[in-house]
Protein backbone atom coordinates (compact mmCIF):
# COMPACT_ATOMS: atom_id res chain seq x y z
CA UNK A 1 0.00 0.00 0.00
CA UNK A 2 2.62 2.75 0.63
CA UNK A 3 4.61 1.87 -2.36
CA UNK A 4 1.45 2.56 -4.68
CA UNK A 5 0.63 5.78 -2.85
CA UNK A 6 4.53 6.59 -3.31
CA UNK A 7 3.89 6.32 -6.90
CA UNK A 8 0.36 7.61 -7.23
CA UNK A 9 1.52 11.14 -4.91
CA UNK A 10 4.59 11.06 -7.50
CA UNK A 11 3.07 11.20 -10.53
CA UNK A 12 0.82 13.75 -9.05
CA UNK A 13 3.73 15.95 -8.36
CA UNK A 14 5.17 15.51 -11.93
CA UNK A 15 1.93 15.84 -14.23
CA UNK A 16 -2.08 15.74 -12.83
CA UNK A 17 -2.86 14.46 -16.25
CA UNK A 18 -1.42 11.11 -15.71
CA UNK A 19 -3.91 8.16 -16.49
CA UNK A 20 -5.98 6.40 -14.16
CA UNK A 21 -5.42 3.00 -12.54
CA UNK A 22 -8.03 1.58 -14.94
CA UNK A 23 -6.79 3.31 -17.64
CA UNK A 24 -3.07 2.13 -17.28
CA UNK A 25 -4.19 -1.68 -16.36
CA UNK A 26 -6.23 -1.28 -19.45
CA UNK A 27 -3.37 -0.05 -21.80
CA UNK A 28 -1.13 -2.46 -20.43
CA UNK A 29 -3.05 -5.27 -20.89
CA UNK A 30 -3.63 -4.68 -24.96
CA UNK A 31 -0.12 -3.16 -25.00
CA UNK A 32 1.20 -6.92 -23.97
CA UNK A 33 -1.23 -8.68 -26.08
CA UNK A 34 -2.41 -6.73 -29.24
CA UNK A 35 -6.29 -5.84 -29.84
CA UNK A 36 -8.35 -7.15 -27.49
CA UNK A 37 -12.33 -7.27 -27.07
CA UNK A 38 -14.44 -5.80 -24.19
CA UNK A 39 -15.25 -9.51 -23.89
CA UNK A 40 -11.70 -10.62 -23.72
CA UNK A 41 -10.87 -7.43 -21.32
CA UNK A 42 -13.74 -8.61 -19.10
CA UNK A 43 -12.51 -12.36 -18.95
CA UNK A 44 -8.80 -11.22 -18.28
CA UNK A 45 -9.43 -8.79 -15.06
CA UNK A 46 -12.59 -10.87 -13.58
CA UNK A 47 -14.66 -8.00 -14.11
CA UNK A 48 -18.03 -7.57 -15.45
CA UNK A 49 -18.62 -6.31 -19.09
CA UNK A 50 -20.54 -3.26 -18.09
CA UNK A 51 -17.09 -2.06 -15.77
CA UNK A 52 -15.27 -2.45 -18.55
CA UNK A 53 -17.44 -0.71 -20.79
CA UNK A 54 -17.41 2.31 -18.83
CA UNK A 55 -13.36 2.18 -18.69
CA UNK A 56 -12.71 1.44 -22.35
CA UNK A 57 -15.44 4.27 -23.33
CA UNK A 58 -13.49 6.40 -20.94
CA UNK A 59 -10.36 5.29 -23.03
CA UNK A 60 -12.12 6.17 -26.39
CA UNK A 61 -13.36 9.43 -25.18
CA UNK A 62 -9.64 10.40 -24.18
CA UNK A 63 -7.82 9.49 -27.84
CA UNK A 64 -5.83 6.72 -25.74
CA UNK A 65 -7.18 3.49 -27.38
CA UNK A 66 -9.50 3.20 -30.71
CA UNK A 67 -12.15 0.88 -32.05
CA UNK A 68 -10.46 -1.67 -34.69
CA UNK A 69 -12.07 -4.56 -37.12
CA UNK A 70 -10.83 -7.70 -35.14
CA UNK A 71 -7.17 -8.97 -37.22
CA UNK A 72 -8.18 -12.15 -36.71
CA UNK A 73 -11.61 -12.06 -38.93
CA UNK A 74 -13.88 -12.26 -35.61
CA UNK A 75 -17.09 -10.66 -35.62
CA UNK A 76 -16.34 -8.63 -32.61
CA UNK A 77 -14.48 -5.23 -32.74
CA UNK A 78 -11.56 -4.98 -30.25
CA UNK A 79 -9.53 -2.14 -29.11
CA UNK A 80 -6.45 -0.80 -29.80
CA UNK A 81 -3.96 1.56 -28.15
CA UNK A 82 -3.74 4.76 -30.49
CA UNK A 83 -0.30 6.49 -30.93
CA UNK A 84 -1.06 8.82 -27.97
CA UNK A 85 -1.71 6.02 -25.97
CA UNK A 86 1.21 4.57 -26.56
CA UNK A 87 3.17 7.64 -25.62
CA UNK A 88 1.33 8.35 -22.19
CA UNK A 89 1.33 4.45 -20.82
CA UNK A 90 5.31 4.64 -21.58
CA UNK A 91 5.52 7.92 -19.61
CA UNK A 92 3.56 6.46 -16.60
CA UNK A 93 5.97 3.33 -17.09
CA UNK A 94 9.00 5.85 -16.77
CA UNK A 95 7.37 7.48 -13.78
CA UNK A 96 6.79 4.03 -11.98
CA UNK A 97 10.40 2.61 -12.38
CA UNK A 98 11.40 6.10 -11.44
CA UNK A 99 9.54 6.02 -8.23
CA UNK A 100 10.70 2.37 -7.65
CA UNK A 101 14.50 3.18 -8.31
CA UNK A 102 13.94 5.90 -5.83
CA UNK A 103 12.45 3.28 -3.12
CA UNK A 104 15.42 0.90 -3.91
CA UNK A 105 18.51 3.48 -4.25
CA UNK A 106 19.94 2.10 -1.21
CA UNK A 107 19.63 -1.82 -1.99
CA UNK A 108 21.97 -3.70 -3.60
CA UNK A 109 21.81 -5.12 -6.76
CA UNK A 110 21.77 -8.83 -5.52
CA UNK A 111 18.66 -7.26 -2.87
CA UNK A 112 16.43 -5.70 -6.15
CA UNK A 113 16.88 -9.10 -7.84
CA UNK A 114 16.15 -11.34 -5.10
CA UNK A 115 12.91 -8.85 -4.79
CA UNK A 116 12.05 -9.43 -8.18
CA UNK A 117 12.36 -12.44 -8.16
CA UNK A 118 10.09 -13.09 -5.22
CA UNK A 119 7.58 -10.80 -6.97
CA UNK A 120 7.27 -13.05 -9.80
CA UNK A 121 7.03 -16.31 -7.92
CA UNK A 122 4.34 -13.99 -6.01
CA UNK A 123 2.30 -12.97 -9.01
CA UNK A 124 2.60 -16.29 -10.68
CA UNK A 125 0.85 -17.99 -7.64
CA UNK A 126 -1.76 -14.87 -7.36
CA UNK A 127 -2.48 -15.36 -10.92
CA UNK A 128 -2.59 -19.24 -10.68
CA UNK A 129 -5.30 -18.88 -7.62
CA UNK A 130 -7.25 -16.97 -9.93
CA UNK A 131 -6.83 -19.06 -12.98
CA UNK A 132 -5.75 -15.83 -14.93
CA UNK A 133 -2.49 -15.34 -16.03
CA UNK A 134 -1.17 -12.22 -17.67
CA UNK A 135 0.49 -12.72 -20.39
CA UNK A 136 4.73 -12.47 -20.30
CA UNK A 137 7.60 -13.95 -22.42
CA UNK A 138 10.74 -15.11 -19.94
CA UNK A 139 12.43 -12.06 -21.64
CA UNK A 140 9.77 -9.95 -19.52
CA UNK A 141 10.13 -11.87 -15.90
CA UNK A 142 14.15 -10.95 -16.49
CA UNK A 143 14.12 -7.28 -17.69
CA UNK A 144 11.59 -7.33 -14.69
CA UNK A 145 14.13 -8.50 -12.57
CA UNK A 146 16.96 -6.31 -13.14
CA UNK A 147 18.41 -4.09 -10.70
CA UNK A 148 17.51 -0.61 -11.67
CA UNK A 149 20.43 1.67 -13.52
CA UNK A 150 22.58 3.36 -11.17
CA UNK A 151 21.80 6.78 -10.59
CA UNK A 152 24.46 9.93 -11.34
CA UNK A 153 24.00 12.21 -8.89
CA UNK A 154 26.12 15.67 -10.11
CA UNK A 155 27.85 17.24 -7.64
CA UNK A 156 27.48 20.51 -6.52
Amino acid sequence: MLLSRHQVLARRERDPERLERSAYLLLSRIDTQGPMSIGQLAEAFGLDTSTVNRQTAALLRCGLAERVADPDGGMARKLRITVEGGRRLAEDREVNRSCLARVLADWSPEEVRELGDVLVRLNRSAEALEGRFWPRTEEDVRAACQPPAPRVVPRA
